[in-house]
């Protein structure tokens, strides 16, 4: 294949690198270049205030989820125009992390699936940064099995009342709408009782408890609902089709995160040319080197397993199951180099500050947000199966509770 752009891709690259020179909050360049590894987050500056400055003024320039279509507050762009956007834009995208889960999940869904009144009242603003949606899947007894979920959506006239909690919501506490996937049927199996909504998270009756996570910030959130009334023009798609709703938000999900992920690839390849162990510069260490090796040639994959997923999306495709391979190695290898380069650096690695601390510093952070990468977006193990199954066309695992109705099912305390 020909990566080189074509003349009107180099053209409107010329156009996205003087945009963004010309406009780009350069104060903050030298802290976001620094916070590649581990959690983003600014010195003197709310990352959400800023973000919606930053997504705003794209939005102003026409450069704010630019692959929608314009009457939903995108520019109409190609797959190949929004990745060449992504490649310019560089660092500073980085700001707009509050609006990654609404632009890359939510909105897409909403798109696909909500009233022609909801995608024209709602899209506009969340491009334009005047909107922060989250997604509400995650629940303590089902994990990343979704279908397992226990929230209850009753119909009560043109009304939905829903009961249940949520975990591990990203960005719940700053979100002003989410996407809610609740069981409205328990009588059938489960993958059938369930219905999608939308819902604003200043509702009553909808409590937002922040986690405090290992990395010391808090991003994650549990979400409880207390007879929250939600209009049933809210609903994206049939009642008892949730599950096939859920996919779509699903599968951008995986593209999403495994596209943005930072590895650690660059860094760890500067650290160890710096790094000086006991019989000389870590990158001379053929044991050190291996492992180098190792992790470019999979980061070499990645780059190629995502523009499948672009050439994909350019034939009007809807992203599938496939995607779920780069969050899958994406996760491992971010973790993998964490681990070693603490390993690496020994009692240094305590470190955290600044100057010469704060590589060791950015090292921990990475470390100990890991753990979340490997869970978010389904855990290693169910993305596994996707790919066995999905992908390579393997026998599917044994479910014993696939075509049980949900209150059939076994469990302690329902």
């Amino acid at each position: 294949m020909n990566f080189d752009d074509t003349p009107q891709e180099a053209a409107f690259r010329e156009t996205a690198r003087k945009w963004v020179e010309a406009n780009a909050p350069k104060e903050f360049l030298a802290e976001l270049s620094k916070s590649s590894l581990g959690r983003i987050r600014l010195a003197n500056h709310d990352i959400v205030d800023v973000g919606k400055a930053w997504q705003k003024k794209k939005a102003e320039g026409n450069w704010a989820c630019l692959h929608w279509p314009k009457e939903y507050g995108g520019r109409g762009a190609t797959p190949i125009e929004r990745v060449i956007w992504q490649q310019e834009e560089g660092v500073y995208g980085k700001l707009t992390q509050p609006f990654q889960i609404g632009e890359g999940m939510c909105g897409p869904t909403v798109m696909a699936f909500g009233s022609e009144e909801a995608k024209r009242r709602h899209l506009p603003k969340l491009a334009a940064g005047e909107e922060i949606w989250c997604q509400l899947f995650s629940e303590p007894s089902a994990g990343s099995d979704v279908a397992g979920l226990r929230t209850r959506a009753e119909k009560k006239g043109d009304n939905w009342v829903v009961n249940g909690q949520k975990i591990w919501t990203s960005g719940a506490h700053y979100s002003d709408y989410g996407l809610l996937i609740a069981r409205t049927d328990p009588n059938v199996p489960k993958h059938k009782g369930l219905t999608m909504f939308f819902l604003d998270m200043k509702s009553p009756g909808v409590e937002v408890r922040p986690i405090k996570q290992a990395n010391g910030m808090q991003e994650f959130n549990e979400v409880y609902f207390t007879d929250v009334v939600i209009p049933d023009s809210q609903r994206l798609g049939a009642i008892g089709e949730g599950w096939s709703v859920s996919l779509t938000t699903l599968m951008n999900e995986r593209m999403s995160i495994g596209s943005r992920l930072a590895t650690g690839v660059p860094e760890m390849f500067e650290f160890c040319s710096n790094l000086m162990l006991e019989d000389g510069l870590a990158i001379d260490d053929p044991a050190v080197r291996s492992k180098l090796a190792s992790w470019a040639v999979k980061s070499s994959g990645l780059k190629y397993t995502s523009y499948r997923a672009i050439s994909a999306l350019s034939k009007g495709e809807r992203p599938g199951p496939e995607n779920s391979i780069g969050k899958l190695v994406s996760g491992m290898m971010l973790q993998d180099i964490a681990t070693y380069a603490m390993d690496l650096q020994g009692a240094a690695g305590v470190l955290t500050g600044t100057d010469e601390e704060t590589v060791q510093g950015q090292f921990q952070q990475m470390l100990l947000s890991s753990p979340s990468m490997r869970i978010a977006g389904g855990t290693d193990e169910i993305l596994r199966n996707i790919i066995a199954e999905r992908v390579l066309g393997l026998p599917g695992d044994i479910r014993v509770d696939k075509d049980v109705p949900y209150n059939k099912i076994p469990t302690k305390g329902r």
